[in-house]
């Protein structure tokens, strides 16, 4: 099988905030040290940032939509890992927080899939995987 890594830039940022967190889905802050602003004022963030409870799983709620559209379908009870059947073969799509292994037997449809998944969001082709969670 081919294999291609995928990184998506700065993905729980390209999140959404779930209607259960915090205040019905808007989430606020204040001032953080160091800056001279009025520590009394708060802000509305708009998306999660690193650092929030619930940053990984608004990443992972909309990256599985997304996987949904395609055809995807989880693995067992292993939620970070993806198979769909495409012209008789099957892609599997493995994640790890923003990094994701794409495997698949015919390198033009794993093209045309990582594509589409590039297309959906900001991230980089790292090229035919190397190595994955393990020194460089």
């Amino acid at each position: 099988m081919f294999t291609d890594h995928v990184n998506i830039s700065q993905a729980f940022v390209q999140g959404e905030h779930l209607p259960g967190d915090d205040h019905n889905g808007k989430v606020y802050t204040s001032s953080h040290l160091g800056y001279d602003e009025d520590p009394l004022h708060m802000y509305r963030l708009f998306k999660p940032l690193y650092g929030m409870s619930s940053a990984a799983r608004a990443w992972h709620t909309k990256m599985s939509a997304l996987l949904a559209k395609e055809g995807c379908a989880t693995v067992g009870f292993e939620k970070s890992m993806w198979t769909v059947t495409i012209d008789g073969a099957r892609i599997l799509l493995g994640a790890h927080i923003d990094d994701y292994v794409i495997a698949f037997a015919n390198r033009q449809v794993l093209n045309a899939f990582r594509a589409r998944l590039l297309d959906a969001f900001e991230g980089t082709y790292e090229g035919s995987l190397q190595h994955c969670l393990g020194p460089h």
